[in-house]
């Protein structure tokens, strides 16, 4: 004998709602590769910020002996070893950096495009050969430019010709791009280091690195009776 299975009413009322809760979720569902795509392009570093990290490197960090420079792959959230998660409008506002003269629309930035960490590219034109590092590890090959590096100052011979390391945040710009503000770290095998927050100015078409404010630093005694890290 053959059975026929009908729906009743109560059935009929449990099926459209089961479609109904899952074309509703369908909403909520996003293509992975649509995902990877947006995050992808969120995170992409403007190709002319490039030029401001080249002139820090170049007029901060650079001395005549250096070779080669290590730089974390991805920017930093933060201005301190001992901070943990991103930096806020409040946590800057606070510290009263630069005398609290930061335009208030550039620290937003500051901390908008600072919420999530973004992956530095092959874009460093600085004159000395670079490599990029994720913790412990030191990608290869090496990054070779052939233009040669001026620096403002020569420091002594025997200083090391390999500045290891340096990471840097996002760079912030006000909304007439007439400012940008920049975080950048120089860190040491040893532990010691500091921190740097860097404002620039426009001027026509030129930026100009205008003024820099030390975060915090770490260093040994005998560095405390000597020059400080950060060239003038």
């Amino acid at each position: 004998m053959k059975r026929v299975f009908s729906q009743t009413p109560t059935m009929t009322r449990l099926m459209v709602f089961i479609l109904t809760m899952l074309l509703m979720m369908g909403g909520f569902i996003e293509v992975p590769g649509a995902v990877a795509e947006a995050d992808q392009k969120a995170e992409t570093i403007p190709a002319e910020d490039y030029a401001l990290y080249d002139q820090v490197v170049t007029r901060k960090f650079l001395t005549s002996a250096t070779r080669l420079v290590v730089i974390e792959r991805m920017t930093r959230l933060r201005l301190s070893p001992d901070q943990e998660g991103p930096t806020t409008i409040g946590a800057v506002q606070e510290q009263g950096y630069f005398d609290g003269e930061l335009p208030a629309d550039l620290i937003r930035e500051f901390s908008s495009v600072n919420r999530q960490p973004s992956r530095l590219e092959g874009r460093f034109h600085f004159g000395v050969g670079y490599r990029f590092a994720t913790g412990e590890t030191i990608e290869e090959p090496e990054v070779s430019l052939a233009r040669p590096v001026t620096v403002a100052r020569a420091k002594p011979v025997q200083a090391s010709s390999v500045l290891d390391r340096l990471a840097f945040s996002r760079v912030a710009r006000s909304l007439r791009n007439d400012h940008a503000l920049m975080y950048v770290e120089a860190l040491r095998p040893d532990g010691t280091g500091a921190g740097f927050l860097v404002w620039f100015r426009r001027q026509e078409r030129s930026w100009t690195l205008f003024d820099t404010e030390v975060a915090w630093t770490i260093q040994t005694q005998e560095e405390l009776d000597e020059e400080p890290l950060l060239a003038p």
